[in-house]
């Protein structure tokens, strides 16, 4: 072999340098620097994405924003609203009656008699009186059912209608001017007979039932699962 080519193999043999190399792995370290760079980048878009998406309300959220909040205890506040309905009249109904009233002086009543025959209508309300309801008579179980104790039903008030209420006879003998009282004891005679009318078609009875709905309604209304509602008597 002749010198020329063994210093040509030796040429061609010759190690690279340190720095040529160093120049080859640059590149390949800012490509995987670069790539890197992109998935923390696209780690980032796609957690932001997903908590943009959690954190839009869905359709439950919006509901439960509107949805009364329970409470937990029965306290001053809610004893102080009830009795705001105070007498609570829960039913008014209109009853109509004849009453007839008057003196019999039997054979002399030509002369001596006086009587009335009057057409009577009233307006009569019942319902329950809330004023003295207390936490004492109000407890909550631990499943949100309120069960509460209050007065009976009672007949609020009578009124009669003036308008409606009027005399259909009225007799008197010859020898007597009449009782100018007789028509106010027809009158209260009328609203005790249209009182037991009302009582004997259940008035009180449907008056409870009213209140017990009007309460069940009212504290459901404030977040209470159900309502008990017991009467006095």
């Amino acid at each position: 072999m002749s010198n020329t080519q063994v210093m040509d193999r030796e040429t061609n043999e010759k190690p690279i340098p340190q720095q040529s190399r160093r120049w080859t792995i640059l590149p390949i370290a800012i490509v995987l620097g670069v790539v890197a760079l992109f998935v923390v980048i696209g780690i980032a878009v796609v957690s932001g994405v997903r908590g943009l998406v959690d954190a839009v309300p869905t359709p439950g959220d919006l509901a439960a924003v509107f949805e009364p909040e329970p409470y937990e205890e029965i306290g001053p506040v809610v004893i102080s609203s009830i009795r705001d309905l105070a007498n609570l009249t829960t039913i008014a109904v209109v009853e109509y009656t004849i009453v007839e009233k008057g003196t019999d002086e039997g054979w002399l009543a030509w002369a001596r008699g006086d009587s009335l025959q009057l057409f009577a209508v009233a307006k009569i309300g019942a319902g329950v009186d809330l004023n003295s309801v207390s936490v004492r008579n109000v407890t909550l179980g631990d499943d949100g059912v309120v069960e509460m104790t209050v007065p009976a039903a009672v007949v609020q008030y009578v009124a009669v209608d003036n308008d409606a209420t009027h005399i259909l006879d009225r007799s008197t003998g010859v020898f007597t001017k009449g009782d100018p009282q007789l028509e106010t004891e027809a009158r209260r005679v009328a609203e005790e007979v249209l009182v037991a009318g009302a009582l004997d078609e259940g008035l009180l009875v449907e008056a409870e039932a009213n209140a017990r709905e009007v309460l069940t309604d009212f504290l459901v209304g404030l977040g209470y699962r159900d309502v008990v509602v017991e009467f006095e008597g």
